[in-house]
């Protein structure tokens, strides 16, 4: 069993997950420590498994190494109140397999309607903002990026409910539809997902007519 990261190796967690892929000195910057110190974190949780690495090649030198988060991370970043009970998800589906449907369907519009109030009458950049920044209470690291006028891209960088979605693919479907569902007048579509291997879930936002 993995050993819990240090509040030290958690930023240096954190700073990867948003990074996606990243060198030990890449990493020193964005953290502001040295980077001694860096590969000293980043040799631990790559002992612990937290991360694994790669070597950049074709470049002069010594072949850098670049690391990024593994799976193993993800249950790291689920907050109280957005996990999910597999073992009772696993009962009700033994009782009526139907009923797992209803049940993130439901989750989704409870969501939904508690966000609401925050996002409605704003203009679509504050409403990319505000989601962003519940998703991000909700445990995902989420940031948002505005690639134009009419084009926004969402990414999460952790998944809150990682065993779940691993399970139960009518979770990452909600995950859609609750972004969907709070930007109305916008094209949402999901261009990278963490269970396809991608180091994040990105969503693509275009708003119609643009």
């Amino acid at each position: 069993m993995s050993v819990a990261p240090s509040a030290t190796q958690r930023r240096v967690l954190v700073a990867l997950k948003r990074l996606g892929e990243a060198t030990a000195d890449e990493l020193a910057t964005a953290l502001d420590i040295s980077s001694s110190a860096v590969r000293q974190h980043l040799s631990a949780l790559r002992s612990a498994g937290f991360i694994s690495a790669r070597q950049e090649r074709g470049q002069l030198g010594r072949p850098a190494d670049r690391y990024h988060a593994t799976n193993l991370t993800e249950p790291l970043f689920v907050t109280a109140d957005s996990s999910l009970s597999i073992e009772l998800l696993q009962l009700i589906e033994e009782e009526d397999p139907e009923l797992v449907s209803r049940v993130f369907e439901r989750r989704r519009r409870r969501l939904v309607e508690g966000a609401k109030h925050k996002l409605a009458g704003k203009p679509i950049h504050e409403r990319i903002t505000l989601l962003t920044e519940l998703l991000d209470a909700q445990g995902y690291l989420a940031d948002s990026e505005k690639l134009s006028d009419t084009h926004y891209r969402i990414n999460l960088h952790s998944c809150a409910i990682w065993a779940v979605a691993t399970h139960y693919q009518q979770a990452c479907t909600a995950e859609v539809d609750f972004i969907r569902d709070l930007i109305p007048d916008a094209t949402v579509e999901r261009a990278t997902h963490k269970t396809a291997g991608a180091y994040t879930c990105a969503y693509e936002i275009t708003l119609r007519g643009g």
